[in-house]
């Protein structure tokens, strides 16, 4: 079995904030709480990615069983970041910042009931392969009701596509 147990040993690193950093992160929760927030969104060129998927996704099926999509590439992107900013996997607890030293990747997935969150564990050791063979079984357990506690929560970072729902 490909997925990881949430219960596998993983380590975390507890960093207490200086106390410039622990006032920023008090005030950038007032301004969430008060201010209207924006987001932003940046457009990538994806067509390198959608040539090399047409080019590949016949004799990727027939060597792993299992299509190609693009989650894979953007999973993989992802811990690629995360590796190099290590503060995007990391979260705020009381003083310190808790970093993970592995990445648990939540991806969203719709379905008839709306839109959960399952997470891939350890995605930075899995291949391609593993990603879309992980994404499949618990998109077909999302879609089935029959998700674990454990499989929708400590993900240490999210994607989210709204773009199934008309968003961009």
């Amino acid at each position: 079995r490909l997925m990881a147990s949430a219960s596998e040993e993983r380590t975390v690193r507890r960093i207490p904030m200086s106390r410039l950093r622990a006032r920023m992160a008090e005030r950038l929760l007032d301004a969430q709480k008060t201010a209207a927030i924006l987001t932003t969104f940046n457009e990538v060129n994806m067509k390198p990615i959608m040539d090399l998927r047409m080019q590949y996704k016949d004799r990727f099926e027939k060597v792993h069983g299992v299509k190609l999509g693009f989650m894979s590439f953007f999973t993989m992107a992802v811990v690629a970041a995360l590796k190099k900013f290590p503060t995007m996997n990391a979260f705020i607890e009381g003083g310190d910042i808790v970093y993970h030293d592995y990445y648990d990747v939540a991806i969203a997935v719709s379905t008839p009931r709306g839109l959960v969150v399952p997470v891939v564990r350890n995605a930075e050791k899995l291949s391609m392969a593993e990603i879309e063979e992980n994404i499949v079984e618990l998109s077909e357990k999302a879609r089935d009701g029959k998700l674990t506690l454990e499989e929708i929560t400590g993900g240490t970072f999210t994607i989210s596509n709204g773009g199934v729902f008309g968003s961009l």
